[in-house]
Protein backbone atom coordinates (compact mmCIF):
# COMPACT_ATOMS: atom_id res chain seq x y z
CA UNK A 1 0.00 0.00 0.00
CA UNK A 2 1.38 3.41 -1.00
CA UNK A 3 1.41 5.72 1.99
CA UNK A 4 1.13 8.77 -0.26
CA UNK A 5 -2.30 7.62 -1.46
CA UNK A 6 -3.74 6.71 1.94
CA UNK A 7 -5.51 10.03 2.49
CA UNK A 8 -8.53 8.31 0.96
CA UNK A 9 -8.86 6.14 4.05
CA UNK A 10 -11.16 8.85 5.42
CA UNK A 11 -14.74 7.64 5.98
CA UNK A 12 -17.31 8.43 3.31
CA UNK A 13 -19.81 10.83 4.96
CA UNK A 14 -22.59 9.35 2.82
CA UNK A 15 -21.84 5.70 3.70
CA UNK A 16 -25.11 4.34 5.19
CA UNK A 17 -23.10 2.09 7.50
CA UNK A 18 -21.50 5.13 9.14
CA UNK A 19 -24.28 7.73 9.20
CA UNK A 20 -28.04 7.68 8.71
CA UNK A 21 -30.70 10.26 7.90
CA UNK A 22 -33.13 11.12 10.70
CA UNK A 23 -36.20 13.38 10.61
CA UNK A 24 -37.06 15.83 13.36
CA UNK A 25 -38.26 19.36 14.09
CA UNK A 26 -36.23 22.54 14.21
CA UNK A 27 -36.60 25.51 16.57
CA UNK A 28 -39.54 26.81 14.48
CA UNK A 29 -41.41 23.52 14.66
CA UNK A 30 -40.64 22.78 11.01
CA UNK A 31 -39.80 19.31 9.74
CA UNK A 32 -36.09 18.88 9.03
CA UNK A 33 -33.84 16.03 7.98
CA UNK A 34 -30.33 15.62 9.34
CA UNK A 35 -27.65 12.98 9.36
CA UNK A 36 -26.49 11.36 12.58
CA UNK A 37 -23.44 9.19 13.20
CA UNK A 38 -23.84 5.45 13.73
CA UNK A 39 -22.07 3.83 16.69
CA UNK A 40 -21.72 0.17 17.58
CA UNK A 41 -19.87 -1.88 20.21
CA UNK A 42 -16.54 -3.50 19.39
CA UNK A 43 -15.04 -5.95 21.90
CA UNK A 44 -11.27 -6.29 21.82
CA UNK A 45 -9.44 -9.47 22.79
CA UNK A 46 -5.67 -9.78 23.23
CA UNK A 47 -5.10 -13.45 22.48
CA UNK A 48 -7.66 -15.19 24.77
CA UNK A 49 -8.12 -12.29 27.20
CA UNK A 50 -11.01 -9.84 26.83
CA UNK A 51 -9.64 -6.30 27.20
CA UNK A 52 -12.37 -3.71 26.56
CA UNK A 53 -15.59 -2.98 24.70
CA UNK A 54 -15.43 0.31 22.77
CA UNK A 55 -18.16 2.29 21.06
CA UNK A 56 -17.01 2.95 17.50
CA UNK A 57 -18.31 3.69 14.01
CA UNK A 58 -16.97 0.28 13.00
CA UNK A 59 -14.49 1.07 10.23
CA UNK A 60 -10.87 -0.14 10.36
CA UNK A 61 -11.28 -2.28 13.51
CA UNK A 62 -7.80 -3.77 13.01
CA UNK A 63 -6.12 -0.36 13.28
CA UNK A 64 -8.25 0.61 16.27
CA UNK A 65 -7.46 -2.63 18.12
CA UNK A 66 -3.73 -2.54 17.46
CA UNK A 67 -3.43 1.19 18.20
CA UNK A 68 -5.37 0.84 21.44
CA UNK A 69 -3.06 -1.90 22.71
CA UNK A 70 0.05 0.05 21.71
CA UNK A 71 -1.12 3.34 23.22
CA UNK A 72 -2.17 1.62 26.45
CA UNK A 73 1.26 -0.03 26.61
CA UNK A 74 -0.38 -3.47 26.62
CA UNK A 75 1.64 -4.28 23.53
CA UNK A 76 5.22 -3.30 22.75
CA UNK A 77 5.99 -2.06 19.21
CA UNK A 78 8.52 -4.86 18.80
CA UNK A 79 6.09 -7.63 19.86
CA UNK A 80 5.35 -9.85 16.83
CA UNK A 81 1.67 -9.76 15.89
CA UNK A 82 0.71 -13.01 14.18
CA UNK A 83 -2.79 -11.95 13.17
CA UNK A 84 -5.78 -9.70 13.71
CA UNK A 85 -9.16 -11.41 13.31
CA UNK A 86 -12.42 -9.47 13.05
CA UNK A 87 -15.98 -10.82 13.16
CA UNK A 88 -18.44 -8.17 12.00
CA UNK A 89 -21.52 -10.11 13.10
CA UNK A 90 -20.23 -10.55 16.65
CA UNK A 91 -18.52 -7.16 16.86
CA UNK A 92 -15.31 -8.80 18.06
CA UNK A 93 -11.68 -8.17 17.10
CA UNK A 94 -8.86 -10.45 18.31
CA UNK A 95 -5.18 -9.44 18.22
CA UNK A 96 -2.89 -12.46 18.35
CA UNK A 97 0.77 -12.33 19.35
CA UNK A 98 3.64 -14.77 19.04
CA UNK A 99 5.24 -13.95 22.40
CA UNK A 100 4.19 -12.75 25.85
CA UNK A 101 2.77 -9.23 25.91
CA UNK A 102 3.23 -6.32 28.30
CA UNK A 103 -0.33 -6.59 29.65
CA UNK A 104 0.39 -7.80 33.19
CA UNK A 105 3.37 -5.46 33.64
CA UNK A 106 1.23 -2.51 32.62
CA UNK A 107 -1.30 -3.21 35.39
CA UNK A 108 1.28 -3.10 38.21
CA UNK A 109 1.35 0.69 38.32
CA UNK A 110 -1.59 2.90 37.47
CA UNK A 111 -1.84 6.59 36.64
CA UNK A 112 -5.17 8.02 35.51
CA UNK A 113 -5.21 10.63 32.76
CA UNK A 114 -7.78 13.23 31.77
CA UNK A 115 -9.48 11.14 29.09
CA UNK A 116 -13.24 10.86 28.61
CA UNK A 117 -15.31 9.21 31.34
CA UNK A 118 -12.94 7.26 33.64
CA UNK A 119 -9.79 8.24 31.76
CA UNK A 120 -7.05 5.91 30.64
CA UNK A 121 -4.47 4.09 32.71
CA UNK A 122 -0.79 4.43 31.79
CA UNK A 123 1.49 2.42 34.04
CA UNK A 124 4.66 4.17 32.85
CA UNK A 125 3.27 7.63 32.16
CA UNK A 126 6.16 9.71 33.46
CA UNK A 127 8.72 7.37 31.92
CA UNK A 128 7.09 7.94 28.54
CA UNK A 129 7.25 11.72 29.00
CA UNK A 130 10.64 12.08 30.67
CA UNK A 131 12.39 9.68 28.30
CA UNK A 132 10.86 11.20 25.16
CA UNK A 133 13.34 11.96 22.38
CA UNK A 134 11.21 13.68 19.77
CA UNK A 135 13.00 14.84 16.60
CA UNK A 136 13.66 18.55 16.09
CA UNK A 137 11.72 18.60 12.82
CA UNK A 138 10.83 22.20 11.82
CA UNK A 139 7.19 23.27 11.47
CA UNK A 140 6.43 26.14 9.06
CA UNK A 141 3.34 28.21 9.76
CA UNK A 142 2.61 28.19 6.03
CA UNK A 143 2.21 24.39 6.27
CA UNK A 144 -0.14 24.80 9.22
CA UNK A 145 -2.44 27.21 7.40
CA UNK A 146 -2.55 25.18 4.19
CA UNK A 147 -3.12 21.98 6.16
CA UNK A 148 -6.05 23.31 8.19
CA UNK A 149 -7.59 24.83 5.05
CA UNK A 150 -7.41 21.49 3.21
CA UNK A 151 -8.94 19.67 6.17
CA UNK A 152 -11.83 22.14 6.31
CA UNK A 153 -12.50 21.61 2.60
CA UNK A 154 -12.57 17.81 2.86
CA UNK A 155 -15.96 16.06 3.11
CA UNK A 156 -16.10 14.22 6.42
CA UNK A 157 -18.44 12.74 8.99
CA UNK A 158 -17.25 15.52 11.34
CA UNK A 159 -18.74 18.17 9.06
CA UNK A 160 -21.66 16.08 7.80
CA UNK A 161 -23.24 14.73 10.96
CA UNK A 162 -21.21 15.85 13.98
CA UNK A 163 -20.93 13.80 17.20
CA UNK A 164 -17.58 12.54 15.99
CA UNK A 165 -13.88 13.40 16.02
CA UNK A 166 -11.35 13.34 13.22
CA UNK A 167 -7.62 12.65 13.37
CA UNK A 168 -5.22 13.31 10.52
CA UNK A 169 -1.65 12.19 10.01
CA UNK A 170 0.05 14.80 7.82
CA UNK A 171 3.40 15.37 6.17
CA UNK A 172 4.16 19.10 6.01
CA UNK A 173 0.95 20.58 4.52
CA UNK A 174 -0.30 17.30 3.03
CA UNK A 175 -2.92 15.19 4.85
CA UNK A 176 -2.03 11.52 4.38
CA UNK A 177 -4.35 9.50 6.62
CA UNK A 178 -7.76 10.76 7.80
CA UNK A 179 -9.64 8.57 10.28
CA UNK A 180 -12.68 9.40 12.40
CA UNK A 181 -14.61 7.90 15.30
CA UNK A 182 -17.19 8.79 17.94
CA UNK A 183 -14.41 9.08 20.53
CA UNK A 184 -11.31 11.16 19.89
CA UNK A 185 -9.16 8.48 21.56
CA UNK A 186 -10.50 5.82 19.18
CA UNK A 187 -9.53 8.01 16.24
CA UNK A 188 -6.02 8.49 17.66
CA UNK A 189 -5.64 4.76 18.22
CA UNK A 190 -6.63 4.05 14.60
CA UNK A 191 -3.80 6.30 13.44
CA UNK A 192 -1.36 4.55 15.81
CA UNK A 193 -2.47 1.13 14.58
CA UNK A 194 -2.13 2.20 10.96
CA UNK A 195 1.39 3.53 11.55
CA UNK A 196 2.45 0.29 13.22
CA UNK A 197 1.02 -1.98 10.51
CA UNK A 198 2.61 0.02 7.69
CA UNK A 199 5.89 0.96 9.42
CA UNK A 200 5.39 4.71 9.05
CA UNK A 201 8.28 6.92 10.20
CA UNK A 202 6.83 9.52 12.62
CA UNK A 203 9.85 11.87 12.61
CA UNK A 204 8.56 14.26 9.94
CA UNK A 205 4.84 13.92 10.62
CA UNK A 206 2.21 16.28 12.06
CA UNK A 207 -0.76 14.97 14.01
CA UNK A 208 -4.01 16.95 13.73
CA UNK A 209 -7.12 16.34 15.83
CA UNK A 210 -10.49 17.98 16.24
CA UNK A 211 -10.46 17.05 19.93
CA UNK A 212 -9.19 18.75 23.07
CA UNK A 213 -5.47 18.69 23.84
CA UNK A 214 -5.65 16.70 27.07
CA UNK A 215 -2.94 14.79 28.90
CA UNK A 216 -3.96 11.59 27.16
CA UNK A 217 -3.77 13.13 23.69
CA UNK A 218 -0.27 14.39 24.50
CA UNK A 219 0.88 11.03 25.89
CA UNK A 220 -0.39 9.10 22.88
CA UNK A 221 1.25 11.51 20.43
CA UNK A 222 4.56 11.28 22.29
CA UNK A 223 4.29 7.48 22.42
CA UNK A 224 3.78 7.46 18.64
CA UNK A 225 6.94 9.57 18.24
CA UNK A 226 5.24 12.43 16.38
CA UNK A 227 6.84 15.83 17.18
CA UNK A 228 3.89 18.17 16.41
CA UNK A 229 0.29 17.99 17.70
CA UNK A 230 -2.32 20.42 16.35
CA UNK A 231 -5.99 20.92 17.25
CA UNK A 232 -8.80 23.29 16.42
CA UNK A 233 -9.83 22.89 20.07
CA UNK A 234 -8.28 24.02 23.36
CA UNK A 235 -5.90 22.74 26.02
CA UNK A 236 -5.88 21.30 29.52
CA UNK A 237 -3.22 22.46 31.99
CA UNK A 238 -1.79 18.97 32.47
CA UNK A 239 -1.71 18.43 28.73
CA UNK A 240 0.43 21.57 28.38
CA UNK A 241 2.69 20.55 31.29
CA UNK A 242 3.34 17.09 29.84
CA UNK A 243 3.94 18.48 26.34
CA UNK A 244 6.57 20.87 27.70
CA UNK A 245 8.34 18.08 29.58
CA UNK A 246 8.37 15.88 26.47
CA UNK A 247 9.39 18.66 24.07
CA UNK A 248 6.23 18.22 21.99
CA UNK A 249 5.09 21.14 19.83
CA UNK A 250 1.51 21.76 21.00
CA UNK A 251 -0.67 24.02 18.84
CA UNK A 252 -4.31 24.65 19.71
CA UNK A 253 -7.27 26.83 18.69
CA UNK A 254 -6.07 26.59 15.10
CA UNK A 255 -8.91 28.22 13.20
CA UNK A 256 -8.59 30.58 10.26
CA UNK A 257 -5.69 32.96 10.92
CA UNK A 258 -5.49 32.14 14.59
CA UNK A 259 -3.58 29.58 16.61
CA UNK A 260 -1.83 29.39 19.98
CA UNK A 261 1.37 27.40 20.61
CA UNK A 262 2.02 26.55 24.26
CA UNK A 263 4.90 24.12 23.94
CA UNK A 264 7.76 23.36 21.55
CA UNK A 265 7.66 26.77 19.88
CA UNK A 266 11.33 26.36 18.86
CA UNK A 267 10.20 24.14 15.97
CA UNK A 268 8.03 26.89 14.48
CA UNK A 269 9.19 28.95 11.50
CA UNK A 270 6.89 31.97 11.09
CA UNK A 271 7.06 32.24 7.31
CA UNK A 272 3.39 33.00 6.50
CA UNK A 273 2.18 36.55 5.78
CA UNK A 274 -1.16 36.70 7.64
CA UNK A 275 -2.53 39.15 5.09
CA UNK A 276 -2.85 36.21 2.67
CA UNK A 277 -4.57 33.81 5.09
CA UNK A 278 -8.35 33.45 4.88
CA UNK A 279 -10.52 33.46 7.96
CA UNK A 280 -12.43 30.25 8.62
CA UNK A 281 -15.88 30.37 7.05
CA UNK A 282 -18.94 30.18 9.28
CA UNK A 283 -19.97 26.76 7.95
CA UNK A 284 -16.76 25.21 9.32
CA UNK A 285 -17.07 26.64 12.83
CA UNK A 286 -19.41 23.98 14.12
CA UNK A 287 -20.14 20.32 13.55
CA UNK A 288 -22.97 19.23 11.33
CA UNK A 289 -22.54 22.23 9.05
CA UNK A 290 -21.12 20.61 5.94
CA UNK A 291 -21.98 22.57 2.78
CA UNK A 292 -21.48 20.03 -0.01
CA UNK A 293 -21.79 22.51 -2.87
CA UNK A 294 -18.97 24.60 -1.44
CA UNK A 295 -16.41 21.82 -1.67
CA UNK A 296 -17.41 19.86 -4.76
Amino acid sequence: MDFLDDYWLRPDPQDPRLSVSVQGLNEAGEKVETRVTVERPLTLFLNSREIVTMMTIGDHPEYLALGYLLNQNMLKPETPVTGIDYDDDLGVVVVRTETETNFEEKLKKRTQTSGCAQGTIFGDLMDVIENARLPATPMRTSWLYRLTHKINQTPSLYLESGAIHGCILAEQDRPRVYLEDVGRHNAVDKIAGYMQRHTIDPADKIFYTTGRLTSEMVIKTVRMGIPVLVSRSGFTAWGVELARKAGLTLIGRARGKRFVVLSGEDRLIFDQDLAYVEEESARHRRKGSFDREAVE
